[in-house]
């Protein structure tokens, strides 16, 4: 499976991306989807998702906070962060939401677009007392539930290929093409060198852009 970066970086990157919800939202009071709103649109959550360690370790929680509201345009408050013994939901659900970002290598907004920060943070019971796997797991399910049709079925079909011209071209069975676009099989977990035929084929194709097949 290939990962959003390296895993060296995720215990900090998940305590950042935490501390940056949990203080916006109970620190500032900006409400949870507009908090989460300010950090999506931002060029840090690009560079979050690309594994920039400026970002990923290089700013505190809070740091990140401030930044992301310099970029959107707000006066950014000098208030101090307030430390609870106990870890806030919306803690919970960043420290959450940047793992499975990192597992799956999807960008924030994709993530958005399928489960909403609000049904995230629902998750939190009973998945915060869960090994970060199941809510991982569970998120899958309704990520699938709301993009019945995979990114390789889109590609493909972006790019004007049948799935036997895409087999061709690539060197992988046809048959595997369209288990993975059932997703009887998981594209995640595919050898680096088939996603890798994959994902050549496809930037071959002019006015298209690399990407993610699953």
């Amino acid at each position: 499976m290939i990962h959003a970066y390296d895993k060296s970086y995720l215990s900090a990157a998940q305590k950042n991306l935490a501390r940056m919800l949990d203080y916006l939202v109970n620190d500032l009071h900006y409400p949870l989807e507009t908090a989460w709103q300010r950090f999506v649109t931002s060029e840090l959550s690009a560079r979050f998702e690309q594994g920039d360690c400026s970002v990923l370790v290089g700013l505190s929680g809070v740091e990140l906070a401030r930044a992301v509201l310099e970029q959107s345009g707000e006066v950014v408050p000098m208030q101090k962060p307030s430390y609870a013994y106990d870890r806030s939901p919306e803690y919970w659900t960043g420290w959450a939401l940047a793992y499975y970002q990192w597992l799956t290598s999807l960008r924030f907004a994709e993530i958005e677009q399928a489960v909403s920060i609000t049904e995230v943070r629902l998750l939190y019971t009973p998945y915060h007392e869960m090994d970060v796997r199941q809510f991982a797991d569970k998120m899958n399910e309704l990520y699938r539930a709301a993009k019945p049709k995979t990114n390789l079925k889109a590609l493909r079909a972006l790019a004007g290929l049948s799935q036997s011209e895409l087999a061709g071209q690539a060197d992988v069975p046809v048959r595997t093409i369209q288990q993975y676009e059932q997703r009887q099989k998981d594209i995640n977990k595919a050898q680096a060198e088939t996603l890798l035929r994959l994902a050549r084929t496809h930037v071959q194709k002019p006015g298209c852009q690399s990407r993610e097949w699953e």
